[in-house]
């Protein structure tokens, strides 16, 4: 972990004492000096970074250094920014500076991992860049060349790939890595690509974004990954916004995952992927856990309802709030965090009701913001589930609902949501539960379990199809009526339940009696007997003592024939199914339902193992 730089208190000063090379770059203003010439000279730049996600391991690979201009300034976005510098000669200007802010927030911050740094050919190939000064600028910083990726970006045409050559190789030898940025769309990535050999290459976000419904742009990954491969380079998929994008990126064998979906750019980006996030990447095992207990819900957390809003400081001004109040009439909460630690909440109402009135604002404008704002928020934790926190939220402060709440990070800001927010998403849990869910077990119903066995079919995971089914069930049911045939169901469902691992395994309630267990737990076998040996215990309650003596009882089939029908029992098929064996869920159900039928033909209760190696059909 780098030690921490101190917080510059004097911009102009501290250029001078921590890197003073970089100073001498900036050009003293012009007489008629630009708002350009103003945010150089007192540095008034933000930096984000946005997270890059190693998607085998599933943790943060490093992050990305992005710049941002004053936010009440027409040149806030970067585009502007730097269209402006070079329409004023100052490229080289910002982007040093640029470089400068975002190492030295990159080390105070502590942030893990590699930083992936901004870098033109044209300042890649400069003197300044070359000598050694940043390397020293970032011995400063104690951030050693092993952690930073020079990113190459393109923002006009590369002529001269001897001298960038000659110069990458040089940084390599100092321990730098090198990516190169937006493949496919600059001039010369390509080339860049097959002279450079780049330890990472990042495909534009164009090619990454639909491409789980477009078989152009699927190809297209394809081949830079199959070409990666055979030159030792890490691709990074750029853009990526949809759970539908990850997952066929990940499926891929893409190295690397950058996007809105995985994080946004941030002052106090994430430390750790979320945990919707976690769950894509570990799509075999975590599609196995949508295991739901007969009495709850799907598990849902607070990172759901969050909605990212830029932070101010403590003290900036209020007429740069009103500014953004202003422009925003969608505005409703600015949240107020300095040093990544949540302040305070600044109310759209409260405020405009103040400024409206006379003289306040002339009064109040330039004072800092902290005066008006909200102090000791309601700080809410990504993890904390749904529904604890609609508990939570209903015993604290009423306006606590209304004006919203902080979602954190181990203590660090990373967005905010309301009270609305949370009833609409438990409103969608509950619909969703009703509609997905046998309403007589609360257990998946036909729709999740279909598409289980799709994901593990695509994912080529291992798995046993366990088809349940009661014997003797209706009889049952006519001598005890429905109400205890309800609850033998019940029974059934627990008892199942039971028996699979919520990590691994998944259990589904078809209807009436039926019930499918979809197991990738090695020891299913001895989970499948314990649970018929718990059936055999448990259902005995539900028989009288009169036919447990018997083994059975009589009743009056249709023809009015008194029959003797055995107790209910448990008979379950189970069909472990291996990589491409099949190829659809109802090939699996069909298999399921035939090795039911075997396990059936014993008496009592019974577990069938279809024991037959079947040939895959691409073996045909």
């Amino acid at each position: 972990m780098p030690a921490t730089a101190p917080q510059p208190e004097q911009p102009l000063s501290n250029i001078r004492t921590l890197s003073s090379v970089f100073a001498d770059t900036l050009h003293s203003p012009a007489p008629e000096a630009t708002p350009l010439h103003e945010i150089l000279q007192q540095r008034k730049l933000t930096a984000l970074f946005q997270p890059l996600l190693d998607l085998n391991s599933g943790e943060f690979l490093g992050y990305e250094g992005l710049i941002r201009g004053p936010a009440d300034s027409p040149l806030h976005s970067p585009a502007k920014l730097f269209s402006a510098a070079l329409q004023q000669g100052l490229s080289l200007e910002l982007e040093m500076l640029c470089r400068q802010i975002v190492l030295e927030t990159f080390a105070r911050l502590g942030l893990p991992g590699c930083l992936f740094l901004n870098v033109s050919p044209e300042t890649l190939m400069h003197p300044s860049f070359k000598n050694g000064q940043t390397l020293e600028f970032m011995a400063q910083l104690c951030i050693s060349p092993e952690r930073v990726i020079i990113e190459i970006t393109e923002n006009q045409p590369t002529f001269d790939f001897v001298t960038m050559r000659s110069a990458l190789l040089h940084y390599r030898a100092m321990g730098f890595k090198i990516a190169i940025d937006d493949l496919g769309e600059g001039f010369s990535s390509l080339r860049l690509w097959s002279e450079l050999r780049p330890e990472f290459i990042k495909i534009d976000m164009h090619f990454v974004q639909g491409v789980d419904t477009d078989p152009v742009k699927l190809q297209f990954l394809k081949s830079i990954q199959q070409i990666a491969l055979s030159c030792g380079t890490n691709v990074i998929a750029e853009g990526v916004e949809t759970e539908a994008e990850l997952k066929v990126v990940k499926d891929i064998g893409i190295a690397v995952g950058q996007g809105y979906f995985i994080a946004r750019p941030s002052q106090t980006p994430p430390l750790l992927a979320s945990s919707e996030t976690s769950r894509v990447l570990n799509a075999a095992e975590s599609a196995a856990t949508t295991h739901l207990e007969p009495t709850s819900q799907t598990r849902e957390i607070a990172s759901k309802l969050l909605t990212y809003i830029e932070p101010v400081l403590p003290s900036t001004e209020n007429d740069l709030v009103f500014e953004r109040f202003c422009a925003n009439t969608s505005l409703r909460v600015i949240p107020v965090v300095e040093n990544g630690i949540p302040a305070g909440l600044i109310q759209r109402s409260n405020f405009l009701n103040i400024f409206s009135r006379p003289f306040q604002r002339e009064l109040h404008g330039r004072k800092p913001c902290e005066l008006f704002m909200q102090p000791s928020p309601l700080l809410v934790d990504k993890e904390m589930p749904i529904e604890e926190l609609s508990h939570f939220l209903s015993h604290s402060e009423e306006d606590h609902f209304s004006s919203g709440f902080i979602i954190t990070e181990q203590g660090r800001y990373l967005g905010i949501s309301t009270g609305q927010s949370l009833l609409r998403e438990l409103t969608k849990m509950q619909i969703a539960a009703a509609r997905y869910a046998n309403p007589l077990t609360l257990l998946p119903g036909n729709v999740p379990i279909n598409q289980h066995i799709e994901r593990l079919l695509q994912s080529q995971t291992p798995f046993v199809a366990c088809y349940c089914d009661l014997d003797h069930f209706k009889p049952y049911n006519d001598v005890y009526s429905y109400h205890k045939g309800d609850e033998m169901i019940q029974l059934t469902g627990r008892v199942l339940s039971w028996a699979c691992d919520p990590k691994l395994d998944f259990i589904g309630h078809l209807g009436g009696d039926d019930f499918i267990l979809l197991m990738q737990s090695r020891d299913w076998k001895a989970r499948l007997e314990q649970s018929l040996r718990a059936f055999e215990q448990a259902a005995s309650l539900l028989f009288t003592p009169e036919h447990l003596a018997v083994g059975g009882y009589e009743s009056v089939d249709r023809n009015d024939n008194v029959v003797f029908h055995p107790l209910t029992s448990l008979s379950i098929g189970a069909v472990p199914v291996a990589p491409k064996q099949y190829f659809s869920h109802n090939e699996v159900s069909a298999a399921a339902t035939l090795a039911k039928k075997m396990a059936k033909r014993t008496t009592g209760n019974s577990l069938f193992i279809e024991q037959r190696t079947t040939t895959t059909k691409n073996e045909c």
